[in-house]
């Protein structure tokens, strides 16, 4: 797929572009704990997206999507939000280094990669990290990589208009062959080495296409908001579901709307499950982790409601199978 990108820009630009690589990621438990200062336990995947990168030296964005054999271009001058939904990730990220002062030239840009769209690997994050990462390479700007996730993260606020946590940007950024389990409040992290001896993650598609940006995803962060909102007026301390615990919302249950109640209960669960998981990965005790994986997949489904049938037919499957203690 490199080559392909690269003989692509050639083949357009007539240049010899920087080549840039930039991964998926998949969680392995701790679904949107995130967003709620929680614990995560992502992983960068052998799936990319890969940037063929070049000055051009004029004052364009000359951009190809090579998977949609799509171009447009855009003035530096005048960065917004555009109708061509891809070019968003790309010009948002642009905005960002422009917002914080540093002087963007004219470049063209081919993109592409094995990414599924829509597959919950992340794609999008691959693309915001993979342009700041190319950005920053070519002109020398020098960022830390956190630096580079949060600005990454601001574009996909800002032109994409999805409220998402951090962990996307963060996994694809600093992921490497092990494990990474993060802090979404302090953004600590520790690298898990993990000895699979003879398992194997196996990712499964349920070939059902989401888009954070057409979900409920910005409905689900409200309801957490609105839970956290409740439990202030009783707990000033708590500044984010990370800072509630399962007796707060048992003494106030009366009070809480039935669906922000159990939205709640599902992250303060989450976030215990996300310790005890690593905790098993340190121990190798992988039928306990997968159990964990069990009980995160049941409260997706029930509390938060963000699952399918098709995706409830696969862990349905996998529990029948002796074999398979680690649902993907």
């Amino acid at each position: 797929m490199e080559d392909i990108i690269q003989q692509k820009f050639e083949s357009i630009f007539q240049a010899t572009p920087t080549l840039v690589r930039s991964p998926g990621r998949v969680n392995l438990i701790g679904e949107h704990t995130d967003y709620n200062e929680g614990f995560v336990l992502p992983a960068a995947i052998n799936k990319e997206i890969y940037f063929a990168i070049a000055f051009n030296g004029t004052d364009k964005l000359r951009f190809h999507a090579h998977d949609l054999e799509e171009s447009a271009e855009f003035y530096l001058a005048n960065i917004g939000k555009t109708d061509i939904g891809w070019a968003n990730y790309l010009l948002g990220v642009v905005k960002q280094f422009q917002k914080a002062t540093l002087e963007v030239k004219g470049f063209d840009l081919v993109f592409g990669g094995n990414i599924p769209i829509g597959a919950g690997l992340s794609s999008s994050a691959a693309v915001e990290c993979g342009l700041a990462f190319a950005l920053d390479h070519l002109h020398g700007f020098g960022l830390e990589r956190l630096t580079m996730v949060r600005m990454a993260q601001k574009a996909e606020h800002e032109f994409a208009g999805v409220l998402c946590g951090i962990m996307d940007q963060f996994a694809s950024m600093f992921g490497k062959q092990h494990h990474a389990v993060l802090d979404c409040r302090s953004l600590a992290y520790e690298y898990f080495p993990v000895d699979m001896q003879e398992y194997r993650i196996v990712l499964c598609d349920t070939q059902v296409k989401h888009s954070l940006a057409s979900s409920e995803y910005n409905t689900r962060r409200q309801e957490c908001e609105a839970g956290v909102a409740l439990l202030q007026q009783h707990y000033p301390e708590v500044q984010s579901l990370r800072d509630a615990t399962l007796a707060m919302l048992e003494r106030y249950k009366e009070e809480f709307d039935a669906v922000v109640y159990k939205r709640c209960k599902y992250i303060v669960l989450e976030n215990a499950r996300v310790e005890e998981a690593c905790q098993h990965l340190q121990c190798g005790e992988m039928e306990a982790f997968g159990q964990n994986m069990y009980a995160s997949h049941a409260g997706l489904q029930h509390d938060y409601e963000v699952s399918c049938p098709e995706l409830d037919f696969l862990v349905a499957a996998a529990k029948a199978r002796q074999a398979c203690w680690v649902p993907a």
